[in-house]
């Protein structure tokens, strides 16, 4: 049964990207709306045929520019944060050279930053607050890396520091600060069961696993849950440094994944 769920969702993945792929290429080029709603439309249904239950808390500030920080389990992340609000990321140059997946990325109009060259961090810096600036929400992934799904690796600094620049209004004065929301991603349930500290790194995709074995997986496991919490956002000013910062986004996304995978989230949350 879970082999002819794989190829099913497979098909169905496969066959809806290929046809949504070049109407967003075509969004993109010639500036429309549209490139920013349809990939929320369509990781929406991808989610579905996935079998993702994707449950959110919070609120996502969506009024003011906003650097969303967040926590890397797997590249199911991605549709999975995408389902909410119009969104890009920030990731690996590496991802741009991936087959198909890395023209999904630029579809998505993702910043892709070197993170081991760390004389590109301010020219990085500059790329993400123009984006920021012109309306975007940009997800960053500070850990680095992605892990087991049942921890938060520390938090690095370097592209925070877009939260230092100003942002300036039409009119040519301070208008205000770049602010920064921590947001924890949690795989808690599958089949309606709690996953444990057993199955969830079937979920992550971590380390030197082989990225399409992985998926296939995914495809024959599903159903499962996802809980996602926006926490309250700050600026660089209220941290007070950089580095105080991320310690700041570390800790909220470490006690919204505690929170999550430990059941103590069941109150208050809304299916997205």
């Amino acid at each position: 049964m879970g082999t002819w769920r794989a190829v099913l969702r497979v098909a169905g993945f496969l066959g809806m990207t290929v046809a949504i792929m070049p109407v967003q290429w075509l969004l993109i080029r010639f500036g429309l709306a549209g490139a920013r709603s349809l990939p929320v439309r369509y990781h929406r249904l991808l989610c579905k045929l996935i079998g993702i239950k994707v449950t959110v808390k919070g609120t996502p500030v969506t009024d003011r520019p906003v650097l969303i920080c967040a926590n890397h389990t797997s590249y199911l992340d991605i549709p999975v944060m995408s389902t909410v609000f119009p969104v890009s990321f920030i990731a690996k140059s590496e991802v741009a050279t991936w087959p198909f997946f890395g023209q999904m990325s630029k579809l998505q109009r993702t910043v892709f930053v070197e993170r081991e060259r760390r004389t590109k961090t301010r020219e990085h810096r500059n790329e993400i607050h123009a984006r920021i600036v012109n309306g975007d929400t940009l997800i960053l992934f500070p850990e680095g890396t992605s892990n087991d799904g049942n921890r938060v690796l520390p938090f690095k600094s370097a592209l925070m520091s877009v939260a230092q620049m100003s942002v300036v209004g039409e009119d040519g004065t301070l208008d205000d600060m770049v602010m920064v929301q921590p947001v924890s991603l949690a795989y808690t349930r599958l089949h309606g069961i709690p996953m444990g500290r057993h199955y969830r790194p079937f979920f992550a995709w971590y380390g030197d696993m082989d990225l399409v074995p992985h998926l296939w997986d995914v495809f024959k496991l599903g159903p499962f849950d996802v809980v996602l919490e926006f926490h309250e956002p700050v600026s660089i000013t209220e941290a007070g440094t950089r580095k105080a910062l991320a310690r700041y986004c570390e800790d909220k996304v470490a006690e919204g994944v505690s929170r999550a995978i430990s059941g103590r989230d069941d109150a208050g949350r809304k299916a997205a």
